[in-house]
């Protein structure tokens, strides 16, 4: 069974963790690292994909500058997005070459993981048809942006555990005007570790690998 290394890194800047992934990515490629499965929640910042529209930024640098949120464009798929305390977020670098090498199966099986995690918390989320992501209902728990170079993967997944859902109100998230949701908000008191853990879990099975405490150190 492949090995999948897992780092938890508690709370990371946008700016470092995209420093880490792309080390990892290039390591990956050059086939001296493994596969890696990155949890950490980010400071408030909003990240705007590759092909996102810039209208759907709903405030200004001076108020981002004001409320502390920091802005990056990004080459990840998707849209403009918000991420935060409270929000459990995930950035597999995976050699796909070595699973599927099916970018739609990638993004669906994320999906999967999230929506196995949220069931076991008695969640039942899921897709709609035509947009990423997973729902409960017609409201957004999990955003999924993604990135493949010579099909490693990059970037990830965003679930909302106890995030403060306020600070969507300065994007349109994903680029769709439908309302974001947390765990938090639909009764579930987690705590961040614990659904890091069974989402890792999760990880592992749907893809067919065995997860492996990771270190600053891993190649």
């Amino acid at each position: 069974m492949r090995k999948c290394c897992l780092r938890e890194l508690g709370r990371v800047p946008y700016g470092e963790a995209q420093e880490l992934q792309q080390q990892l990515v290039s390591r990956r490629q050059q086939g001296v690292a493994a596969d890696h499965l990155l949890l950490l929640e980010h400071p408030h910042v909003i990240t705007l994909g590759r092909n996102g529209h810039a209208e759907n930024l709903l405030a200004s640098q001076e108020i981002l500058r004001r409320e502390g949120i920091a802005f990056f464009p990004t080459d990840r798929g998707g849209d403009v997005t918000y991420h935060g305390p409270g929000q459990l977020v995930g950035y597999p670098i995976l050699d796909l070459r070595e699973w599927k090498r099916d970018v739609g199966a990638y993004v669906r099986a994320i999906e999967q993981v999230i929506i196995d995690t949220l069931a076991g918390y008695g969640i039942a989320a899921g897709r709609i048809p035509k947009l990423t992501g997973v729902w409960v209902e017609e409201r957004k728990i999990a955003a999924i942006g993604v990135h493949l170079s010579r099909w490693v993967t990059s970037h990830g997944f965003a679930l909302n555990v106890s995030t403060d859902l306020s600070y969507f109100q300065y994007i349109v998230p994903c680029g769709l005007t439908k309302p974001v949701t947390s765990m938090a908000q639909l009764g579930v008191d987690a705590a961040w570790p614990e659904v890091a853990r069974s989402l890792a879990g999760h990880f592992g099975r749907v893809f067919d690998c065995e997860m492996v405490p990771g270190t600053e150190r891993e190649n």
